[in-house]
């Protein structure tokens, strides 16, 4: 009989408070915890769970003013939301958007006189959103074995590797798209925590290089490891319900994408001109494009279908928390995009493929790792910033059909194979909690 205690690791999120990302989307904090799922926070959760390990999800808001616990109802973990320290929150009422890129994006017009002062606030606010002592604290009540940041280029993973340090945890960190510095005190910081942590899980070799080049990490402290996908969320939904629901008919080429809407980082632009291509080629063939999510540019999304009088475009303008939902709006199309200009390591297109449904994506950090055979993944990589290329690929699969099942099942395949919860969870198990670290 197994008698060691269930292992536990401590989950923080990128950025500097939770509802930073929850209120771009319109999802309130409740339905965060009884709704919300997929992503990468929640993927890790069920994938550690079925390789028994226990996970807690730590997030820092400014609207709690004690440690309070909550239980994410689809998988059972505990959320630990802890209250923003006073100092950021002060720093906070002075800012219009914290992750400006400058001092003007992230204070507004400060004039030249106080220009000094609030330069030096946005260097260090994001270093002060983490509160580590109460954090500490908390680790300590759930008897966290480890820390894993969701993102190495981020203030928080400088303040938890110090802390780890402190107290005797190993500090992980994962690559989820972030790639560039907010802060100027991450230039000279960042290479010493780097060096100081136990171990990074970077599944796209382009980022490998780039850290192993910048940072010079070591080979043995990267572990290779996909986002986790639950396939059995992604099977069955119901093509003609939706079809029907949706005004689309069964004859119909129905190309989707879902997503946050972010133009630029998405390539949403890109995607609208590609779609307008197809459109002026295919004058009577009936194509629908299908676009499910919201975000900070929805309004500017609007206004570019409308600007471009874009035909066949059915957008669903809101967050959805529903997987099945989801699922239904993927098994309504007959193949997915993703124009994105920058990536982490994206879910959605994994998501899609689970459905069966060839791929035509950019060639973003991270996709080429997803279809790293090209047409045996089950999809078609374009170049980014060209909206001719995309096209041309979107609209070689829709007309051949039967090219366009074979890539489908292709896409299955490569998902089942290589991006199970079980066979991720093992994987971070291992890594995570080795005697090495």
């Amino acid at each position: 009989m197994n008698t060691q205690p269930q292992p536990t690791i401590a989950l923080l999120h990128w950025g500097n408070l939770i509802e930073d990302f929850l209120d771009t989307i319109g999802i309130s904090f409740e339905k965060f915890c009884t709704e919300m799922t997929g992503g990468w926070m929640f993927g890790y959760i069920d994938a550690l769970r079925l390789a028994g390990v226990k996970t807690v999800l730590f997030c820092i808001s400014a609207r709690v003013t004690s440690p309070t616990r909550y239980t994410h109802t689809p998988t059972g973990s505990t959320i630990c939301i802890l209250p923003a320290p006073q100092t950021y929150s002060a720093i906070q009422q002075r800012m219009v958007y914290p992750y400006g890129w400058t001092v003007r994006d992230t204070f507004g017009d400060v004039g030249a006189i106080h220009y000094p002062f609030f330069a030096f606030l946005r260097n260090i606010a994001p270093y002060l959103a983490t509160p580590l002592k109460t954090l500490a604290n908390e680790l300590r009540n759930e008897g966290c074995s480890a820390i894993l940041c969701q993102e190495y280029e981020y203030a928080r993973f400088d303040a938890c590797v110090l802390l780890g340090k402190i107290i005797g945890l190993p500090v992980f960190a994962t690559f989820q798209g972030g790639d560039f510095q907010v802060s100027g005190l991450e230039r000279p910081l960042r290479p010493l925590t780097m060096a100081a942590s136990a171990g990074l899980i970077i599944a796209t070799q382009t980022e490998v290089q780039r850290v192993q080049s910048r940072y010079g990490v070591p080979t043995d402290k990267i572990a290779p490891i996909f986002n986790p996908l639950d396939l059995k969320m992604w099977q069955g939904g119901d093509r003609l319900t939706t079809r029907t629901a949706l005004g689309i008919s069964p004859e119909a080429q129905v190309v989707v994408w879902h997503g946050r809407v972010e133009i630029y980082r998405k390539g949403l632009d890109i995607l609208m001109q590609a779609w307008q291509k197809i459109c002026c080629d295919r004058p009577d063939q009936e194509l629908k494009l299908l676009l499910v999510g919201t975000g900070s540019d929805a309004e500017k999304l609007q206004s570019q279908i409308s600007q471009l009088q874009l035909p066949g475009i059915i957008w669903i303008n809101e967050y959805i928390l529903d997987r099945k939902v989801i699922l239904n709006y993927l098994k309504a199309a007959d193949l997915y995009t993703l124009p994105s200009r920058h990536e982490g390591f994206p879910v959605a297109p994994l998501e899609a493929m689970a459905c069966g449904l060839p791929i035509v994506a950019t060639d973003a950090p991270g996709v080429p790792d997803i279809l790293d055979k090209g047409e045996q993944s089950g999809g078609l990589l374009v170049p980014r910033e060209n909206p001719t290329a995309l096209a041309t690929a979107i609209g070689q699969i829709l007309d051949d059909q039967t090219w366009q099942l074979k890539l489908g099942q292709l896409a299955q395949k490569r998902v089942e194979t290589c991006f199970s919860l079980e066979a991720v969870g093992q994987q971070l198990r291992d890594f995570l909690l080795s005697k090495n670290h």
